[in-house]
C-alpha cells in the first residue's frame, strides 16, 4: 500500500500543577482543516493552545514518519517529540 498522510489537530490543557497535557487528537481531512480546527480548539475554555500536524506512513505495516508540525496556537510545549 502507498503511504498515507494523516492531518491532525490536538488541543492542550493544564494539569493541576500547571504542566501542559495533550488532549484528544482529532483527524482532519486536509492541512487547511487541521489548521482551522487547531485554532478553534486553542480558543475553547479550558485549553491553553493547540497544534496542527501531519504524519505519513504505511498503515498496514504500522510504519510512520515523525510528525511534521504545521502550526502552534496559544501556549503549547516547545518539545513536541511525543506526537
Amino acid at each position: 500500500m502507498a503511504d498515507v498522510t494523516y492531518y491532525v489537530a490536538m488541543p492542550f490543557a493544564q494539569d493541576e500543577g500547571g504542566a501542559p497535557i495533550a488532549g484528544a487528537a482529532e483527524e482532519c481531512q486536509s492541512p487547511t482543516t487541521a489548521l482551522r480546527r487547531a485554532e478553534l480548539l486553542s480558543r475553547l475554555p479550558g485549553n491553553i493552545g493547540a497544534v496542527a500536524f501531519s504524519r505519513s506512513g504505511d498503515p498496514i505495516l504500522g510504519e510512520f514518519s515523525d510528525a511534521r508540525l504545521l502550526r502552534k496556537f496559544g501556549r503549547v510545549p516547545d518539545d513536541l517529540g511525543e506526537l
